[in-house]
């Protein structure tokens, strides 16, 4: 797994129709991308560092921005 600050860190539940939890990256310990990461997790708006298991995949800041930009405009 290799992230970038600012992608999204996405853990999926272990529970059928379980929650999944969404943090943004906010720092590195690797400058190759590989965990631990610090994670700012958009639920509960604190950080924590984190080593990401195999319910955990990582969603390119490139491809979340493309998401917001497909929205309409709020009014």
């Amino acid at each position: 797994m290799k992230a970038a600050v600012g992608d999204r860190l996405i853990i999926e539940s272990l529970h059928l129709d379980g929650p999944r939890r969404t943090g943004i990256i906010t720092a590195l310990h690797h400058s190759d991308g590989s965990p631990p990461y610090v994670v700012r997790w958009l639920d509960e708006e604190h950080e924590t560092l984190i080593f990401p298991g195999p319910d955990a995949h990582v969603e390119p800041r490139r491809e979340h921005r493309r998401e917001e930009e497909a929205r309409p405009a709020a009014r």
